[in-house]
């Protein structure tokens, strides 16, 4: 190997982020710059961007600013061709009325609820206007009574 390609254990080696790395983010920077007043909520959105972008692997994730309700949202696609969703980053200590749901699902995308813990871990809820039925478990199918009294007329 010639001098120019070889590369010592100092080379690879990454250097550690500064300690202030996350002010210095241009995506928490344009949040900062949206102006909701409220710095723990747009700390929740950042938390909550990087794991739709670099965990979630989201297309498109942007932040708008909710004059309304003084609240950072974050928009993106789950997947290249899907719709917009919505997403609102919420600290876990910030409570959220009535009022402010109707709101943001007045917005019209799909929306999710995104509470996140003291400990940066984050649980999405699925948001929407009106009563929603849920998608049954993973793994039990639903028999019905009908095919129970079926089985028992058969034995």
């Amino acid at each position: 190997m010639s001098e120019l390609t070889k590369k010592t254990d100092e080379d690879v080696i990454e250097k550690p982020l500064p300690p202030n790395w996350i002010l210095q983010h241009p995506m928490y920077q344009h949040l900062m710059n949206l102006d909701v007043g409220d710095s723990a909520q747009v700390h929740a959105a950042f938390l909550v961007y990087l794991d739709l972008a670099e965990v979630r692997q989201w297309k498109e994730v942007s932040g708008v600013g909710c004059s309304e309700l003084r609240l950072v949202l974050l928009e993106g696609r789950e997947k290249e061709g899907e719709p917009t969703q919505t997403v609102l980053p919420l600290p876990v200590h910030r409570g959220l009325c009535h009022r402010s749901v109707r709101s943001v699902l007045a917005i019209g995308s799909p929306m999710l609820l995104c509470v996140v813990a003291s400990d940066s871990s984050l649980v999405y809820q699925r948001m929407c206007d009106g009563l929603l039925t849920p998608d049954p478990p993973v793994g039990i199918q639903d028999q019905g009574r009908r095919q129970h009294r079926k089985r028992r007329q058969q034995h």
